[in-house]
This record gives C-alpha cells, structure tokens and sequence, in this order.
C-alpha cells in the first residue's frame, strides 16, 4: 500500500466530501467539515501542502482507512 504524502487543501476537501462531509463554517485559515454521526468537526487548514500527521489525524476523526482514503483519491 502506498504511504500517504502531503496534499494540497483542495485535494484533501474533494476527498472529505466525497465520504460525505460538508463544509460548516471557516474561521480564518481553517475549514470546518460536519457529518451526520459525528461529535467532531474535521478541520483542514488551507495549507499549499498539508502535512501528513494533520491527514493522518483527520482520517482517524472521520473513522476513514488508509484504504478507503486512497481510494477516494483516485476519484479525484
């Protein structure tokens, strides 16, 4: 399996989406993403390269496998 690298914002908010969150809110440079289900918000920075304990961190809060989380990447 191949390792999770840093990804654009825009890339990591396709693939959220595509699990079915929604964006709630921004405050500053962090968007907050909502899902029926689940207590905490997923919040991704709008960082040119997202660094990977904040994807690694993120998957875990949306109960997301490294699996599934490459899978959502090819549909992008």
């Amino acid at each position: 399996m191949p390792r999770i690298t840093t990804l654009h914002y825009r890339k990591l908010v396709k693939i959220f989406e595509l699990a079915g969150w929604k964006l709630h809110h921004q405050r500053g440079s962090h968007l907050h993403f909502v899902k029926a289900g689940f207590r905490r918000p997923v919040i991704i920075p709008t960082y040119k390269e997202v660094p990977i304990f904040i994807i690694e961190n993120n998957l875990k809060t949306a109960e997301i496998s490294t699996k599934q989380y490459f899978e959502l990447l090819k549909k992008i």
